[in-house]
């Protein structure tokens, strides 16, 4: 016989991470194998710019080897493109993928900062 209620499951709880270290780690696992989109905007083919794009492919090639995709795009030849990403300053780098979008300007040489700004490595 039934009374015309229905019943409903009740509700699960939510498990509290046991360890916050050990979800922070796991988090950073997933990342790890996360596809990379990188744009670098930089300003002619001076030394500086040189620079910008070795220092950025080689951190690319030592830390994301196989999970990146990097766009140069120089700001004299494709000011439209520049514009519209609202550039103000070369060397540029733009983390696009994954999220959160990250926007590092100047010295491309400074290995820790790029990492950071990559979500690579934290701030110590």
């Amino acid at each position: 016989m039934t009374t015309g209620k229905s019943r409903r499951p009740a509700p699960r709880k939510r498990k509290a991470a046991a360890d916050p270290e050990a979800a922070l780690v796991k988090a950073a696992a997933g990342r790890r194998g996360a596809k990379y989109v990188l744009r670098l905007y930089v300003a002619g083919m001076t030394p500086r710019s040189s620079a910008a794009i070795r220092a950025i492919t080689q951190i690319c090639e030592e830390h994301l080897k196989g999970r990146y995709a990097l766009d140069v795009v120089d700001i004299y030849r494709q000011a439209t493109l520049a514009r519209g990403e609202q550039i103000i300053a070369a060397p540029t780098l733009i983390k696009r993928l994954p999220l959160p979008l990250r926007r590092m300007i100047g010295d491309m040489a400074d290995t820790e900062r790029i990492l950071v700004g990559l979500d690579l490595r934290s701030k110590a």
